[in-house]
């Protein structure tokens, strides 16, 4: 070890100036005048202080630093009276054995509080003077850095300054202590520390009726953003919501909770569409065109009701077990130009008033577990339940009857379905389910996986097989309005039954700056040729990317769709892709003008061209009652748009679409027409969306849309000349509690 060169004079010169300038300012105490100076030989003086704060443990400050010479033998002779070594070179006066115990702290130099609460340090007052140290007052502290005098030489530190703020000799390194914070002397004292007891804890239900006892928050029912327990913000009841479902799923350690839905859907609907007629079935006699008045109105009116009843923490993690159910009131007008357009019945007249009640939500979820500790779960959920085949509803997206199996792990980043649904009956005007009638022989069978972050970052992808199995051959089913629904009311009309197998990738996310939705299809099975009757193999391909990309406040869309059409209707292959309940959010969307409408097939035996809500032309009857058709024009879409929120309250949306028939064999076919064109022509639409309090709970949305007929629309259409356009004007007000 390197020779230690000696101090003079300095050592004991700072202790003692540490514990003079400490013990000023305890009353009956004198200031000790400094020693004479005077060399160490080979000494290391130690001076240790401790923080002493009330309820705290020492300061983590008092830890030794890193440059802490190497340490000093202990001398087994110096110890006070309960066995703790002081080092070397300190002397003091030892603690009386009626001091009381010594505080578990690092320094050795404290003692314990008397009975008024004043504290008092064994800090030497100078070298071997072995006095008591300073007194500390009650609430106060006393810190002081840790001083350390050796014989080794200065290297450069900043710390010169002794406690008595004259600069240091040469060799000494000094940390000035931090200063003391003000007390006034007139203070009440701090009770002596105690142990806490059970007086100071006050037992509330829950963390819920906190902010209760607090009244930090007042409830209001009618205000689903303040605190409200119809909105599942409290617990109804402190326990278990379904005890009669004890012995089967056993008791639940959460509450009860509550959440009411209220939501008023207000649809008006000026429209055009080509529009039949005929000698029996028009409204101004004396006519015989093929074609009547176009112009329609549709007043469309849905109060949406419905609660769940769930034990759970509704948001923390999933829930243990709910009931939930979602009834609707429709009530609905369209008023027409034309007869036998709104019933198969001429002399209905041309306008109709109907209403109908639905179910659209009513099951039972179960969380069955939970298999990892960032809630990775599985669950089942059994009854009505709404349900998305894909993230754009291309293929079924619908609320049937059902049983679902689902759940997560790994993090959140995979997610499966196996489910099994049976279709409902539907109401003919409204569309909603119509729970009274018998369901249908008609059973879908669902399986795929969600994997987030692949294959790249930002992107979740998804793989899905799904199975439709329709047994509904020896059944004839008309509508509500009378007209002919299953079978299809063209060639042979021969009940059919079919199995298709659908396999499908899907994606949805981010590749860089870009956002990106895609789906694939392809479709096969077994099917009756409705044009033959005979049997025939389905082989079809479905298509659809849509990309876009935001600049501050706006967001381009670039939207591209293909459905395989059939080639030849008399063979034993079905080449038209046909979804089984679509409804797709995309190109639009009911914005559009195609996608919104469903435009009859005039001369085609009271099918339609497309459905309501739906982009493939199918030629079905209706999307609600019909069965999937395997042979049709398939399609071909082409659509730019554009987002642009122009304040946090305002949205103006806009759409342009070309579409194409893939191949129009079977159009020829049906309408017994030598050629018509793939053209079908421009839609364009716009919408403007207002949310005049930046929530989903007051939305006012109006949109018009034209269709601007091409080639092969007109081929169609227009044997009465062609037209300009058809209109669609879309008045939407939603209110939401």
């Amino acid at each position: 070890m390197k020779p230690r060169t000696p101090r003079a004079r300095t050592g004991l010169l700072a202790a003692a100036a540490a514990g003079a300038l400490l013990a000023g300012s305890a009353p009956g105490r004198a200031e000790a005048p400094l020693p004479a100076a005077g060399p160490l030989k080979d000494q290391e003086v130690f001076v240790f202080t401790q923080v002493l704060r009330r309820n705290q443990q020492p300061d983590v400050r008092q830890v030794a630093p890193e440059s802490v010479p190497e340490p000093v033998e202990r001398n087994l002779s110096i110890v006070d009276d309960t066995g703790r070594e002081r080092p070397a070179g300190v002397e003091g006066r030892d603690a009386p054995a009626d001091a009381g115990a010594v505080p578990q702290v690092e320094s050795d130099w404290r003692r314990t509080p008397d009975a008024s609460g004043v504290e008092t340090t064994n800090i030497p007052a100078g070298p071997g003077a072995g006095e008591p140290g300073p007194t500390i007052r009650p609430g106060g502290f006393l810190l002081n850095d840790r001083v350390l005098l050796t014989g080794e030489p200065d290297e450069g530190r900043v710390r010169r300054q002794t406690l008595d703020g004259r600069r240091a000799p040469p060799g000494v390194d000094v940390a000035p202590p931090e200063p003391e914070p003000y007390i006034d002397p007139t203070s009440i004292p701090l009770p002596p520390p105690r142990a806490a007891g059970p007086d100071d804890f006050l037992a509330i239900p829950d963390r819920w009726r906190l902010v209760d006892t607090l009244g930090l928050i007042k409830e209001n029912p009618f205000d689903p953003y303040d605190q409200n327990t119809l909105k599942g913000d409290k617990p109804i009841y402190e326990g278990n919501c379904f005890p009669f479902l004890t012995p089967l799923t056993g008791e639940f350690p959460t509450d009860c909770f509550l959440i009411l839905l209220g939501i008023s859907d207000t649809v008006i609907e000026p429209r055009s569409f080509p529009t039949p007629t005929g000698v029996q079935s028009t409204a101004r006699p004396g006519t015989n065109d093929i074609f009547g008045k176009p112009d329609q109105i549709i007043f469309n009116q849905n109060f949406i009701h419905g609660f769940s009843l769930l034990n759970g923490d509704t948001a923390f993690r999933p829930q243990d077990i709910e009931f939930r159910y979602t009834g609707v009131l429709n009530a609905n007008y369209a008023d027409v130009d034309e007869r036998r357009v709104l019933r198969a019945d001429p002399g209905a007249g041309a306008s109709r008033f109907d209403y109908h009640y639905g179910i659209i939500e009513l099951f039972l979820d179960y969380h069955v577990a939970n298999i990892t500790d960032r809630y990775d779960f599985y669950s089942i959920r059994a009854g009505i339940q709404p349900f998305s085949s894909d993230f754009r509803g291309f293929l079924f997206q619908d609320s049937q009857l059902g049983v679902r199996f689902f759940g997560n792990w790994d993090n959140n980043l995979w997610q499966y379905n196996l489910a099994w649904f049976r279709r409902l009956e539907k109401d003919t005007n409204s569309g909603l389910n119509d729970p009274f009638q018998d369901v249908r022989d008609d059973d879908i069978f669902v399986a795929n996986v969600y994997r987030q972050d692949f294959p790249i970052l930002g992107l979740t992808s998804q793989v899905t097989a799904i199975y439709n199995r329709n047994r509904e051959a020896g059944e004839r089913f008309f509508d509500d309005n009378g007209f002919l629904a299953r079978p299809f009311p063209f060639g042979t009309q021969q009940e059919r039954n079919y199995d298709v197998f659908y396999v499908g990738y899907n994606a949805d996310g981010r590749i860089g700056s870009y956002n990106l939705t895609a789906s694939a299809y392809y479709a096969f099975g077994d099917d009756q040729n409705p044009f033959t009757g005979e049997d025939s193999n389905i082989s079809a391909f479905f298509g659809a990317a849509e990309i876009s990309r935001d600049f501050d406040w706006a967001r381009w869309r670039l939207s591209a769709l293909y459905a395989s059409g059939d080639s030849d209707p008399f063979d034993n292959t079905s080449n038209g892709f046909d979804a089984i309940f679509e409804n797709p959010q995309f190109a639009g969307g009911d914005t559009s003008y195609w996608i919104r409408q469903q435009i009859p097939l005039i001369g085609g035996s009271g099918v339609g061209l497309s459905s309501r809500n739906a982009v493939l032309p199918s030629l079905r009857p209706n999307k609600e009652h019909g069965q999937s058709n395997f042979v049709n024009p398939g399609i071909i879409l082409v659509g730019l748009g554009a987002d642009f929120d122009l304040t946090p309250e305002f949205r103006l949306s806009g759409n342009a679409n070309y579409m194409w028939f893939d191949d129009t064999s079977s159009l020829e076919a049906l309408r017994l027409q030598g050629s018509i064109d793939n053209d079908i022509g421009l839609d364009v639409s716009v919408a403007a969306i207002w949310r005049p309090f930046q929530t989903q709970n007051f939305v006012v949305r109006l949109s018009g849309a034209a269709l601007i007929p091409g080639e092969g629309f007109n081929d169609l259409y227009a044997s009465q000349g062609e037209r300009d356009l058809y209109y669609s004007v879309l008045a939407n007000i939603v209110l939401t509690y």
